[in-house]
């Protein structure tokens, strides 16, 4: 899929006169009528909304507006995303005439039919972001016998098409027709070949992917992680790439894993195998090929292209206070939050998958730190071989997967699969949970789902504000928790957490400190306690935007009891006394399995 960052335009001088505004009594206009205007690649579509919408219902409308193919966006008001989709347009303080920012996915799939000239066609989507020597591989697969490419080359109008040449360069129209040429090499044609056969493509555009303007703002008080962490020696690049982890602590030992991923994606940086813009998320991200160009290997997230960074790819507005899309987070601190996710999802007994190679709990993929430079990241200010161009951001692992959650219903994901995202983005306060970053993926061996979590740069907040977790409509969530994942609740420990992310370099700032130490609690508590985790959950997260939630009140209340000058660890004991007079007053056979 693919992301076009939309502007709704500024009000325009017919603003009022435009026709699809609602007259209310005595033929005044309603004051819940809103009027945006989505600007696309040069168009302005206006669109009538009302403040009591819900901004589910606005994203739907946009997605069965005709011409859109859209199932994810992303609302962006103030500089802040309009996430709650029960939450009402006039609760996030939208009025008329607002001026909001529309992130939309897009589809990036080509639809591609191939045809032989003795009648035989299948077809199978493309991403206009992959290249030709993909395609290949994917006609391979296709259980055709005819179509075995190997060792064969593919031309188009005369022109032999190179592995790395992207579909996006050769499929420029909605009704591209590439018509190719499967021959043998040249370097095999010194021995008898069967006669050459012409293949027709038709590449029919399902979704084209646009950028527009974009707001030009600069902000003196963005912090990025690069003026956080210390930095090698300078010294003279000999190469336009540059790649190596970036290790805080000189006494960790990066895992095999970590140092396969790093030397994995080196080798196909250094074979000339370009990073590959992802056509997905709101920042800049990146696939990492292998050396051979065929597969990717990794994704780079560079934190100067986060979101609201000076960097970032997509146009949407940078930050006026170094505030992230998410209350409670940072602009430019998203890559320590990637890896410590992948930190503190340490398998059962608190061993840290970092230094290890054993999987983690949930299955975050393997992620670490690095400096990385290339010419195809994107520079505001023009790209120049020079340690002033490298990037510092984080590098996790390409998984294979059949899709995302988002494509699929969850009601045949193993509910262990469930429960184990359930329990760690209730320890990590995740605030940006939802189905299209739990990757699907299927075991070779037994075909079973597992499904992986990624896309963490928004857990471990400050506060509980923008809590968010899909999974509160799935079906498992609401049922118990299996002994095995009671087991490792009951292993957790936040003490021993934030000493493992100091260990690696991080020291937890005060707040989100505290907020690691109230969830892991609360998922401990509400555990013991029989709660699914859909209960605790709830807890949580906010039912609308303005109302807070049952945590958020529990931290108020404690704070209120705490007398001035008191320390941490009082203030955390009154935590706890008013959490276990919340919980127990819920009654968990009431509830379970609601």
């Amino acid at each position: 899929m693919s992301i076009a960052s939309v502007a709704l335009a500024p009000v325009y001088e017919d603003y009022w006169n435009f026709p699809g505004r609602v007259l209310g009594r005595n033929g005044a206009f309603s004051n819940e009528s809103i009027v945006i205007f989505l600007a696309i690649g040069g168009s302005v579509i206006p669109m009538q909304v009302m403040g009591s919408d819900s901004i589910a219902s606005v994203k739907l409308r946009i997605q069965n507006r005709k011409g859109f193919f859209v199932k994810n966006q992303k609302l962006v008001f103030d500089g802040k995303e309009l996430s709650r989709n029960n939450s009402r347009v006039q609760d996030y303080g939208v009025t008329d005439g607002n001026v909001l920012h529309l992130v939309l996915r897009l589809s990036d799939l080509q639809a591609i039919t191939v045809r032989t000239v003795c009648g035989k066609e299948f077809e199978f989507h493309v991403g206009r972001k992959r290249n030709v020597g993909y395609v290949k591989q994917q006609i391979a697969r296709s259980g055709n016998e005819f179509l075995d490419l190997k060792d064969r080359e593919l031309v188009c109008d005369g022109e032999e098409l190179e592995d790395q040449r992207l579909i996006d360069d050769i499929c420029k129209s909605n009704e591209a027709v590439i018509h190719l040429l499967v021959r043998k090499s040249a370097k095999v044609r010194a021995k008898p070949v069967e006669k050459d056969f012409e293949v027709s493509i038709v590449a029919s555009e399902v979704d084209k992917s646009r950028r527009v303007d974009s707001v030009d703002e600069r902000s003196s008080e963005e912090e990025s992680l690069v003026e956080k962490l210390p930095v090698a020696a300078i010294k003279p690049l000999e190469k336009e790439f540059f790649l190596e982890p970036l290790v805080v602590n000189p006494n960790i030992t990066l895992s095999s894993v970590i140092k396969q991923l790093v030397d994995a994606t080196y080798h196909g940086l250094e074979k000339g195998n370009p990073p590959i813009m992802s056509s997905e998320g709101s920042g800049g991200v990146y696939f990492m090929q292998d050396s051979s160009g065929q597969q990717y290997i990794s994704v780079f997230k560079p934190v100067d292209e986060e979101p609201m960074a000076v960097n970032n790819p997509r146009g949407v507005p940078l930050s006026v206070n170094g505030e992230g899309l998410k209350k409670g987070t940072r602009v430019g601190e998203g890559a320590v939050r990637e890896v410590a996710a992948y930190i503190l999802d340490h398998p059962k007994g608190g061993q840290c998958s970092y230094l290890k190679n054993e999987k983690g709990f949930a299955g975050v993929p393997p992620t670490v730190i690095v400096k990385c430079q290339h010419e195809a990241f994107n520079y505001s200010e023009g790209f120049h071989p020079s340690y002033k161009n490298t990037k510092v951001g984080s590098l996790q692992l390409f998984m294979e997967n059949c899709g995302s959650c988002e494509d699929m219903g969850p009601r045949n994901f193993p509910v262990d699969e469930v429960h184990k995202i359930c329990v760690l983005d209730i320890r990590l306060a995740n605030a940006d949970r939802h189905a299209g970053n739990i990757l699907v993926c299927k075991d070779s061996g037994e075909g079973r789902i597992n499904l992986v979590p990624i896309d963490h740069g928004y857990c471990l907040p400050e506060n509980f504000k923008d809590c968010t977790f899909d999974w509160l409509n799935w079906p498992q969530a609401r049922q118990p928790f299996s002994p095995e994942i009671i087991g490792y609740i009951n292993s957790l420990d936040a003490e021993k957490d934030i000493e493992l992310l100091r260990l690696h370099g991080w020291e937890l700032p005060f707040d989100c400190a505290r907020i690691l130490r109230i969830s892991t609690m609360l998922l401990k508590k509400g555990a013991e306690r029989g709660l699914n985790a859909f209960l605790i959950g709830s807890i949580m997260c906010r039912e609308t935007l303005k109302k807070k939630s049952a945590l958020e009140q529990i931290v108020r209340e404690a704070q209120g009891a705490v007398l001035p000058g008191m320390s941490e660890a009082a203030f955390l004991e009154s935590v706890s006394l008013i959490m276990d007079r919340y919980l127990d007053g819920m009654s968990a056979s009431k509830y379970v399995g609601r």
